[in-house]
């Protein structure tokens, strides 16, 4: 599997792409590794990458996000373990290690060696690292269900429907404190969708009152609310934080303040 990885990777002129490419491949053995443990009885793929694997998201991911579904058999330091032997059986010099002393549980899985053979180093103690969280007090109100995934292996996993994935990337857009690109992006990807999907509001609104304070927000407002984070937006720091993540970089261009006016903008 790690040659085959790096002859994926290696197929690849630009470096950005390469990179990407090597690391969305090796979380498809992760997730591949979850279902086989049956972690997903437990926890779903939430977040950006979920949108990637799930829907063809035209954007690659760095992390791999999960939230809390039934704390029955809940046991991440077995689903660790498993992943540790399937990731060196796979051939790949990997270090992982699990913090589960918060609230969101962390897995940070770090890889040696792969990124030089995959001539994106010339060193070959840098590792390339993959982060999985699990949020273990999520808010309520999430809709979930049962998906297969066919990219890079075959398998089936448990996870928000499109409406939670946006109420979650709503809230992220409403509350993170500084600019991320691919928020924006994800969110002009969203709104551009055919049936065009609406958010589910139980869930943000629980998402903002949990991590606000009780009516600090409506959620039902939420395009007052993204406008209002519009207006101090960086727009070029945005493009440039996306472009590097994306599959054809030059859509990195459609963040302008012109069209995200416009997907937000009141209806009369």
């Amino acid at each position: 599997m790690k040659e085959e990885a790096i002859h994926l990777a290696k197929n690849i002129a630009d470096p950005a792409q390469r990179l990407n490419m090597l690391r969305e491949y090796l979380q498809a053995l992760v997730l591949r590794s979850l279902h086989e443990s049956e972690a997903f009885q437990c926890i779903a793929f939430v977040g950006g990458t979920a949108l990637r694997f799930l829907y063809r998201l035209p954007r690659f991911s760095e992390d791999l996000d999960f939230s809390l579904d039934s704390g029955k058999g809940y046991d991440p330091e077995k689903w660790v373990s498993k992943l540790k032997r399937d990731l060196q059986l796979a051939g790949l010099d990997i270090m992982i290690s699990l913090n589960d002393r918060k609230t969101v549980h962390a897995v940070w899985i770090k890889i040696a060696g792969i990124l030089k053979d995959a001539g994106l180093t010339g060193m070959a103690e840098q590792k390339l690292s993959i982060k999985l969280e699990v949020d273990t007090r999520p808010p309520h109100g999430a809709q979930t269900l049962n998906q297969v995934i066919e990219r890079h292996r075959m398998f089936v996993v448990k996870c928000y429907d499109l409406p939670s994935l946006m109420a979650g990337k709503l809230h992220a857009l409403i509350t993170r404190g500084h600019c991320k690109g691919r928020d924006w992006y994800d969110f002009v990807w969203y709104r551009a969708q055919r049936p065009q999907p609406q958010p589910n509001l139980v869930l943000l609104q629980n998402a903002l009152d949990q991590t606000e304070g009780k009516n600090t927000f409506e959620g039902g407002n939420w395009k007052g609310l993204v406008r209002d984070k519009l207006a101090k937006l960086d727009i070029s720091k945005a493009r440039e934080d996306v472009r590097p993540f994306l599959e054809e970089q030059r859509e990195a261009d459609l963040i302008t303040r012109e069209n995200l006016e416009a997907l937000v903008r009141p209806v009369d």
